[in-house]
């Protein structure tokens, strides 16, 4: 098993994972080819990726602004769930945001997905149900 971080070039192995994962994706808006490969330019993302036998089977992304990480689309094969490969993930995009001194680190998950809930609470997130998400797009796919 293979710690690797992503880029562009891994980006339909990622889009294939985050299918097989039943992720949802907007191929077509903000997870398309084009803007994955935007996100990169600035050097606020790290998408870090698991590799057996050179298929990708989890995948994080790790982003910034500067002073609050975010853990975004981690994804797991659901061949191989259940066997700490999220957590080994989630440690890892940590562990990059700190190397970029980033020390306060959140992740959003919506409130149907127990088992992503207690994932991230068993390592040591603290749930915070006193904050509202809102969102504004511009499309569908945005």
């Amino acid at each position: 098993m293979e710690l690797k971080t992503l880029g562009i070039e891994d980006y339909d192995a990622v889009m294939a994972l985050w299918r097989r994962s039943g992720l949802p994706s907007r191929p077509r808006g903000r997870d398309s080819r084009e803007a994955f490969a935007r996100q990169f330019e600035n050097g606020a993302q790290t998408v870090l990726g698991l590799e057996e036998k050179g298929r990708l089977i989890g995948v994080i992304i790790a982003t910034h602004d500067g002073r609050k990480g975010w853990i975004n689309r981690l994804a797991v094969d659901p061949d191989r769930r259940r066997q700490g490969h999220a957590r080994r993930l989630i440690v890892a995009a940590e562990e990059a945001l700190r190397a970029q001194g980033i020390h306060v680190i959140a992740a959003l998950v919506e409130k149907h997905n127990a088992a992503s809930l207690t994932l991230f609470e068993q390592a040591g997130y603290l749930r915070a149900d006193h904050v509202c998400y809102l969102s504004k797009r511009d499309s569908a796919e945005a």
